[in-house]
């Protein structure tokens, strides 16, 4: 949920240390789409026990957000799913599946798909860069 308070922030860093060529490119990226993934299943999570949890002072999500992804999922369906990875609405989406109660399966596949295709670009366009300079 930071990443919609402060988007872009991992995409920097998995760009940092790929540009000092000290570390296993691939180790990255499976490191950076592990994480992502893990953070949109808590999302999920969170989603899923949302009584439990939006009344606490230190939830992040709002109705407003909660809103925002509700629209999307609903006009989208699972679909909306595969742009977990967007800044802004992602989280919300992540989110609203669990309030759905949307199966944790399929909602793997699918933010897996988005989350993974995303560094994957970024992976492939350093290293293409990197070869061509």
């Amino acid at each position: 949920m930071v990443a919609t308070i402060v988007p872009f922030g991992s995409e920097a860093y998995f760009i940092t240390l790929l540009s000092l060529d000290k570390y296993n490119g691939l180790l990255l990226l499976t490191a950076a789409s592990i994480g992502n993934i893990l953070g949109s299943l808590f999302n999920w999570i969170c989603g899923y026990y949302i009584n439990y949890f939006i009344k606490k002072p230190w939830f992040p999500i709002n109705n407003k957000m909660i809103d925002r992804g509700n629209k999307i999922f609903n006009k989208y369906g699972k679909w909306s799913l595969l742009f977990s990875w967007l800044p802004f609405i992602g989280d919300p989406i992540t989110f609203v599946a669990g309030t759905l109660r949307y199966p944790v399966a399929p909602f793997l596949v699918l933010v897996s798909i988005g989350k993974i295709g995303r560094y994957l670009i970024i992976y492939l366009s350093i290293m293409w860069t990197f070869n061509f300079f």
